[in-house]
């Protein structure tokens, strides 16, 4: 290391410190989002539609609920004087109102609601839930079904309003209407008795009335039972004719089924006896395991012809080829068997069915000849039991209005606002639904796309280069997958009109823009890991030098794994390593030493090969014979570009770095990770290197359209501003 010749002063500033001001301020603009989005919508815009559409599908399976509400009004009344002192029932505090509330929550006034339902408004309450309950299951009880219920005082006001929550709309209604009934009802037993002899006549003919409706329901009710007419007998006859439909229905299918099997069984009887080829039927060639024996079968007869052509029949081959056959119609014969078995056990099993439905068809049609006998006198007690009940709900009213209109000037209480039937569900909400999964689903496509960015350590941009790696971006390469080998390392040499020159020589000029030595100097070309294009990378960078009048050296320092001379299609048997091992010879003219070999390969360019392999070559590397090597070759030529090894395979592009004056990083695109690329950087900025910037490689036509923006032009912009 002490022999390695002084730095100049310029190279002491790394390559992208003179930039600090300007990188400082860079940042990611809505462009580079827009692409990290665009390059992962493929991964971000499925697990957005997943999480969005299933969160709607699974809030939209919500049990639809109906909400009804329903207002009470507390007036200011005048003061009522009783016997018993003075009762003020109106509203003085909020401590009144809170009461009120707290009655209308109570389990109490809950009891009393469910028990004023009549057996009709018991199923508009069970409706919604018999829908989906399982047959035989009984439903609630009425105080099982009244639903969410929840009184709330309006502020600034003297009013309650009590909302109901239920999965019918007619049952929230009915539900909140009720409540406001028995709590009006409630304060006016509160606040008034109902003993005078009006209301106790009318409460005594209620009950009598009541107990004669339940008895004629009873004698009803037991003569439904004793003949088993179920809930009515209109419903049960109508059970029982649509049964019969079903059973005629289902006997026909089970006679066109026994028909059906019974043919196919005659079949294999006839195939049999005429000692025909049974898999021609279609229900015994597709039984079971058949057809993969007889695809085996037949594998293994065609494997056993193949055979009979090298082998005798006594070659094991040929015996074990016969067992497996031999063992294969054994199988065959068996699932053969077995398929006739089974069409014969389908065929007892339909005429048994059909024998069973026959039997089935008879006993309904006799129950429905003797529901007609029973029709009469079962109308006759239904018409009486109807009456009944009628009478005790007329009765049951004019108690009711009675006791209403004598309480009804004493209580400052009116129903303000009666509950309506609500004219749709408010859960599942589509339009909220549909809101959110949107607002979820934007989230989450963002969220992924930008995350997975963050995850995704890979080179991918402009703004990777300069903000997260730290340099000067050179310029960026396209994807050259699609010339030949023979073509795309001599571009810019050959002044070929073919995608991709133009690129090069957009470096060129980046690279004379970066540096800050004068000619003649030493440029290192290497990378990340291989295959990244550093080679294609020094080959036409030279081209373009050369091309522009500078006498150019192109030496292959991958001693390991050369290629330059593959590229030039020339031989390598003479280089850097058959001079060192020739004894470093630095005496005479180097350009004509036969040991180092350089080849003019073009109009001021040459061309310095490795001279073989080594897989040692860090002695070569660190010589002091080497190191004069590159200082004379600098005194023979303006410029010597150096292709080295990639940093991330071997450590000889550090070697090589603190020879040379100034280095350009190579990466391809999507290929190499950046924390991998800036530690290699902070390595070479270590060695005190003048990194004169990154050149990305390999992108799309496409990609280079959305991934470069306007600092891939900034060198454009200080050269011709230069210029003029």
């Amino acid at each position: 290391m002490a022999d390695l010749p002084p730095k100049s002063p310029s190279t002491s500033v790394a390559s992208g410190y003179g930039d600090k001001e300007e990188n400082a301020i860079e940042r990611r603009s809505l462009r580079d989002y827009y692409i990290i989005l665009r390059e992962r919508i493929w991964i971000a815009l499925p697990l957005a539609l997943i999480v969005s559409i299933g969160l709607g599908y699974y809030q939209s399976r919500e049990t639809p609920m109906y909400s009804a509400t329903a207002k009470i009004l507390f007036e200011k009344p005048e003061k009522v004087v009783t016997t018993q002192g003075v009762a003020d029932p109106s509203i003085t505090s909020e401590v009144d109102l809170n009461t009120y509330i707290q009655i209308l929550r109570s389990d109490n006034l809950r009891a009393k609601v469910a028990a004023s339902f009549t057996p009709e408004e018991i199923k508009i309450l069970q409706e919604p839930f018999l829908k989906g309950a399982a047959p035989g299951v009984a439903p609630p009880s009425a105080g099982g079904l009244l639903g969410d219920v929840s009184p709330d005082a309006i502020r600034n006001s003297f009013l309650i309003q009590i909302t109901v929550r239920h999965q019918g709309a007619r049952a929230a209604a009915l539900v909140a209407n009720r409540f406001v009934d028995q709590f009006m009802a409630r304060m006016r037993e509160q606040m008034s008795g109902i003993n005078d002899d009006a209301v106790k006549q009318l409460n005594e003919a209620a009950e009598r009335l009541r107990k004669e409706s339940a008895v004629k329901d009873q004698a009803l009710q037991n003569y439904m039972k004793q003949h088993e007419l179920g809930t009515s007998l209109d419903v049960t006859t109508n059970t029982i004719k649509a049964h019969l439909i079903a059973i005629d229905a289902a006997h026909t299918a089970a006679h066109l089924e026994v028909l059906a099997r019974a043919t196919e069984f005659n079949q294999v009887q006839t195939y049999q006896r005429e000692g025909r080829n049974l898999y021609e039927i279609t229900a015994i060639s597709s039984h079971g395991t058949i057809p993969v024996l007889r695809s085996q079968l037949a594998a293994a007869e065609n494997t056993q012809l193949e055979l009979a052509d090298r082998y005798l029949e006594r070659h094991p081959e040929m015996i074990k080829i016969a067992n497996q056959i031999s063992s294969l119609k054994d199988q065959l014969d068996r699932a053969t068997a077995l398929a006739i078995a089974d069409l014969k056990t389908s065929l007892d099993k339909a005429r048994d069915n059909e024998q069973s439905l026959e039997k089935e068809y008879a006993l309904n049609n006799q129950q429905n000849i003797r529901l007609r006998d029973l029709g009469t006198e079962f109308n006759n007690l239904q018409q009486d039991a109807e009456a009944a009940r009628k009478q005790y709900m007329e009765i049951l009213d004019r108690k009711n209005q009675t006791t209403t209109l004598k309480n009804i000037e004493k209580i400052p209480l009116h129903p303000l606002d009666s509950a309506t039937v609500p004219g749709g569900p408010y859960t599942p909400n589509i339009t909220r639904i549909i809101k959110t999964c949107t607002g979820i689903g934007i989230l989450v496509f963002v969220g992924v796309a930008v995350g997975l960015s963050f995850i995704d350590d890979r080179i991918k941009s402009a703004w990777d280069v300069e903000h997260f790696i730290g340099v000067n971006l050179l310029g960026i390469v396209p994807d050259l997958s699609g010339l030949k080998d023979d073509d795309k390392y001599t571009l810019v040499l050959n002044n070929n009109q073919a995608p991709g020159v133009e690129s090069f020589l957009s470096v060129y000029s980046s690279v004379k823009i970066h540096s800050k030595l004068d000619f003649p100097k030493t440029i290192l070309i290497t990378s990340t890991i291989p295959g990244e294009g550093k080679t294609l990378i020094s080959c036409n960078l030279a081209g373009s030098f050369a091309r522009h009048g500078k006498r150019t050296l192109l030496i292959d320092c991958d001693l390991r794994r050369p290629m330059l001379h593959r590229h030039y299609k020339q031989q390598n048997n003479a280089g850097v390593i058959q001079w060192y091992e020739n004894g470093a010879n630095l005496e005479g003219d180097l350009l004509t030493d036969p040991s180092l070999g350089i080849i003019k390969i073009g109009e001021n360019l040459s061309l310095l090969c490795s001279g073989g392999r080594s897989k040692g070559p860090t002695q070569i590397l660190e010589s002091q014979a080497f190191t004069q090597l590159l200082q004379r070759l600098k005194r023979q030529y303006d410029l010597v570009v150096v292709d080295s090894p990639p940093l991330g395979a071997v450590t000889d592009s550090l070697l090589i770095a603190e020879r040379t004056d100034e280095v350009i990083y190579v990466c391809r695109f999507n290929r190499a990770y950046k924390k991998h690329i800036r530690m290699y950087v902070k390595a070479l900025r270590n060695g005190r290197n003048e990194i004169l910037g990154v050149v990305l490689n390999g992108l799309s036509p496409r990609r280079i359209e959305y991934y470069s923006n306007y600092r891939y032009y900034r060198s454009y912009k200080k050269y011709y501003g230069a210029q003029t």
